[in-house]
């Protein structure tokens, strides 16, 4: 048959009568009314010449024809949707999960976006912000891991070895550990308090201070809390040099006094199932480059 005069219509419409054994359920994956469905089926029997359906009541039962027909119209319809969903798939930008703490993420990972994406306007960057750690052996996955190590089953290439100091608002006016008593210190809750991050009792000693030498203490349950806060100058806190520094850099804050104390490491992990994917590997290459400006910046003591 010349394949300008295929009854594509028709063609269809016995192909899910066949499937569902039924016109009326045809009719509803079709979006048409049963009616339709039957008036369609009987024009490609009239085409053919020969009956496909047996009509039976609240069913219908292929015939030998139909038996013959039907596997082939399948197949070239499941063709046609795999064709479809492929090019679709590929229209779309490629798609990369991002794990990584909250703190990173909004700190951090954020005011770099805009860089990101300048750069790479073709890749779905996803971030998933959590202190729980994503398996990275499902999916495109790439994470950013704060500690020593080590990481089973992951490729880690270090980012950045991390510090502590203590940081204010400029407004606070600060430039002696005797300032401290007339302001609040700004503690949070680690989310893994195994790390073993510098706390205030080491900053004091490592200073030749006190803890109380301190004033009275504000708490938070999340470290962005924390850097918000000493934002607002609503006192000192002992921060990451690497999430604040954009803070830094900006002046909203700075390292008044006191010792820079050593923190733990950035990684970038990715499973080693995924280290040939292309889009992972785009996305590695611009958090390594931008982990190199920034450290290449912090140049405060």
């Amino acid at each position: 048959m010349d394949r300008r005069r295929l009854p594509l219509s028709q063609l269809r419409a016995f192909e899910a009568a066949a499937r569902h054994h039924s016109f009326k359920r045809a009719a509803e994956e079709l979006a048409v009314t049963p009616a339709a469905i039957s008036h369609q089926v009987r024009e490609l029997e009239a085409l053919l010449g020969s009956p496909l359906f047996e009509r039976r009541t609240r069913r219908v039962v292929p015939t030998a024809a139909a038996e013959t027909l039907y596997p082939v119209l399948r197949q070239g319809f499941d063709a046609f949707a795999e064709a479809l969903d492929a090019l679709r798939e590929g229209a779309r930008p490629a798609s990369v999960t991002l794990s990584c703490t909250p703190a990173f993420a909004s700190q951090w990972l954020l005011p770099r976006l805009a860089d990101f994406h300048a750069g790479h306007p073709d890749i779905d960057l996803r971030i998933h912000a959590s202190e729980a750690t994503l398996d990275l052996s499902h999916g495109a996955c790439l994470a950013v891991r704060y500690g020593m190590g080590p990481y089973p089953g992951c490729e880690a290439v270090e980012l950045a070895r991390d510090s502590f100091s203590l940081v204010a608002s400029p407004r606070l006016d600060l430039a002696r550990v005797e300032d401290l008593k007339a302001v609040r210190h700004i503690v949070f809750d680690w989310y893994c308090p195994s790390l073993g991050l510098p706390t205030w009792p080491q900053w004091c000693q490592a200073a030749g201070c006190s803890p109380t030498d301190l004033g009275p203490s504000l708490s938070f349950s999340d470290e962005s809390h924390a850097v918000q806060a000493a934002i607002a100058g609503q006192g000192v806190a002992l921060l990451s040099r690497t999430l604040v520094q954009a803070e830094l850099e900006r002046g909203v804050l700075h390292v008044p006094l006191g010792p820079r104390l050593p923190g733990l490491r950035y990684h970038l992990l990715m499973s080693h199932a995924r280290t040939d994917q292309a889009e992972l590997q785009r996305v590695a290459a611009w958090l390594k480059a931008a982990f190199a400006r920034a450290n290449e910046a912090d140049t405060t003591p």
